[in-house]
């Protein structure tokens, strides 16, 4: 890569650059100051919401597992039946220039026994006890879905800010700046040997003037 030209042009268009670039650094520093902060106010609900998922994914799994043994795949399969589906409206949404998405008509997923399908005698108190644990780990779930999804892309995007805060800091910033002292180191010292060329010219002519008439 070839060097700026040491020109009074280049070195104004240098600084202004720099200049430039310690603005676009501060904006990026400010960014993620925020979303530092954002961070943190989401990661206690995220860590109270995860320890709530996995205190019911301890409950419901093993649950379901006692109901196998005792109603055997085909058994629970018939339990289940008939399936629900279940909609959510997704509304779009930016935090930070950051795409996400929040959950709105949310359904309700723990529902009462006779809405479940089980008919009178057709399921044994297992059988209601990991239906419940299920619906509520899906309940627990979608609540905590957007917000991990946030979490995600929060921290995605504060990486992506670091690395271009560094690249500012500790690449093209220091480039610009060596770009400026060598141009300016330049220009000086063109300076000084056009002072010096027209001190020998003064010299020279003060010279030239002191002779005497008719000795040239």
């Amino acid at each position: 890569m070839s060097a700026t030209a040491a020109t009074r042009l280049n070195l104004l268009n240098t600084q202004r650059r720099l200049q430039q670039l310690g603005r676009g650094r501060d904006l990026l520093r400010h960014k993620r100051e925020a979303l530092v902060s954002e961070l943190f106010r989401l990661a206690r609900p995220a860590a109270d919401a995860r320890a709530l998922i996995a205190q019911a994914a301890a409950r419901a799994y093993p649950s379901l597992l006692d109901v196998l043994g005792e109603e055997g795949y085909d058994g629970v399969r018939a339990l289940g039946w008939p399936t629900r589906e279940l909609r959510v409206g997704i509304r779009p949404g930016v935090v930070w220039g950051i795409a996400v998405s929040e959950l709105l008509d949310r359904p309700k997923v723990p529902r009462s026994q006779s809405a479940r399908g089980f008919g009178p005698g057709s399921s044994t108190g297992s059988a209601i006890r990991t239906a419940e644990w299920f619906e509520r780990l899906t309940d627990l779930l979608l609540d905590a879905a957007p917000r991990e999804l946030l979490l995600q892309r929060l921290g995605l995007a504060l990486a992506q800010t670091s690395r271009q805060v560094n690249t500012l800091e500790r690449r093209l910033a220091p480039a610009l700046r060596t770009d400026v002292n060598r141009i300016r180191t330049v220009l000086e010292e063109r300076e000084r040997e056009e002072h010096a060329r027209l001190a020998r010219l003064k010299r020279r002519k003060r010279k030239v003037t002191a002779l005497p008439t008719g000795s040239v």
